[in-house]
């Protein structure tokens, strides 16, 4: 977790250049966030994330090499300290309860401005876990089912829990 004086270091994870250059501008403009780095794939991502020590990490779910969820599992082994949002146009409960289980601090839609985006890696970077809006929806629906529906659906998404 980041220490309250220190700028807030931010690496970003996608494979698609157009988007790292606007989180490139969002961040680049404000004082409190430091852009340390830029992975174009999966293993990049892990690699860069060991030598930088970023305290967040903005990861495309999708990439090549290794996907976002795997690079979460391997960064989040080595440094469990870190942050990890994910950034994707994906919000279906497979992709958004895989994030979940490999330790995402949180599940933002790339359609967020500006604004939400910063104010997530606010959030994560003091130890919050954090969901775009439309994600929060899901979830809370998802939990807000019937009993025997939510235990059927349950079941499938956390296979490896037991009824306790």
């Amino acid at each position: 977790m980041k220490r309250s004086t220190d700028r807030i270091r931010v690496l970003v994870a996608d494979d698609h250049p157009v988007f790292r250059r606007g989180m490139r501008a969002i961040l680049g403009a404000e004082p409190d966030t430091e852009l340390v780095g830029e992975a174009t794939d999966g293993e990049e991502a892990v690699a860069l994330s060991l030598e930088v020590r970023p305290d967040v990490i903005l990861m495309d779910l999708n990439m090549p090499k290794l996907t976002g969820i795997e690079a979460t599992q391997r960064i989040l082994e080595a440094n469990p300290d870190t942050a990890i949002l994910m950034l994707t146009m994906f919000e279906d409960d497979q992709s958004i309860f895989a994030a979940m289980r490999a330790g995402a601090h949180g599940y933002v839609l790339k359609g967020a401005d500006g604004a939400e985006t910063l104010r997530t890696i606010h959030a994560a970077a003091s130890g919050e876990a954090i969901f775009s809006p439309t994600i929060t929806r899901r979830l809370t629906e998802y939990f807000a089912t019937p009993r025997l529906d939510r235990t059927t659906r349950s079941e499938q998404s956390f296979s490896n829990l037991t009824d306790r």
